[in-house]
């Protein structure tokens, strides 16, 4: 059976508050992974009105969320990227075991923003690049970072500042987000689409992904919308 949407942010927010007793292990590993990451090296300019990039930070709601504040981003969708289409639904990602994670799809304006400055905004307020399988307190194969280049020059803007930000010892442990081949992006249930904006005072979205959208304000100002992309 399907977990209603308020029983799934309840979820949520259970987990919230048992990650909030270890707060003192917590919050230094969140602190850590907040990060103000040099722009891309390799970005090369993209002649086209529209691109989309697919990008996994987590938990799809903060994801979107950030994204959706950041100038040039046309639209974000939440979404499951790398399982079936048969698997490609909430209640059926969470044992870990679809191939699926909670992914993003992101229309942008390249005259606008780069491919690489999204990768530098992910990795630099949504996403910790030196976890594997989670983020915060959402443990799984489906809470991963990964980057899901849908070209050869995405591709090569994402292997390049990987190692770029690899080289330049950022964090005190290894990066370790997979560069995944795109194999078809599923849109989430509509309750998931546009979450944080919808539920600002969701005890998760309060704990987690709010200090996010604080972070980018804070470090990127210069790239943030004054209201969000749809």
């Amino acid at each position: 059976m399907t977990a209603p949407p308020r029983r799934r942010s309840f979820f949520r927010v259970v987990a919230a508050l048992a990650a909030s007793a270890l707060v003192a292990q917590c919050a230094p590993a969140q602190a850590e992974s907040i990060v103000k990451l040099p722009a891309a090296a390799v970005d090369p300019a993209v002649k086209a009105k529209r691109a989309t990039a697919v990008l996994a930070g987590g938990c799809f709601w903060g994801v979107e969320g950030v994204f959706s504040h950041v100038k040039g981003v046309i639209s974000v969708e939440s979404g499951y990227h790398g399982g079936s289409a048969a698997t490609a639904k909430y209640e059926l990602t969470h044992d870990g075991r679809s191939g699926h994670a909670e992914a993003v799809r992101i229309v942008y304006d390249p005259s606008q923003v780069s491919y690489g400055t999204l990768l530098r905004v992910l990795f630099s307020v949504v996403a910790d690049p030196t976890l594997k399988n989670r983020q915060g307190p959402d443990v799984g194969s489906q809470y991963r970072a990964a980057i899901v280049p849908l070209d050869a020059v995405q591709r090569q803007v994402a292997t390049s500042y990987l190692a770029q930000i690899g080289k330049g010892k950022y964090f005190a442990r290894p990066i370790v987000v997979p560069v995944e081949s795109y194999k078809r992006f599923y849109p989430a249930e509509p309750s998931h689409q546009d979450f944080m904006r919808r539920n600002p005072s969701n005890g998760y979205i309060v704990r987690w992904d709010a200090p996010k959208l604080a972070a980018l304000k804070r470090l990127f100002p210069a790239i943030v919308r004054a209201a969000p992309a749809p």
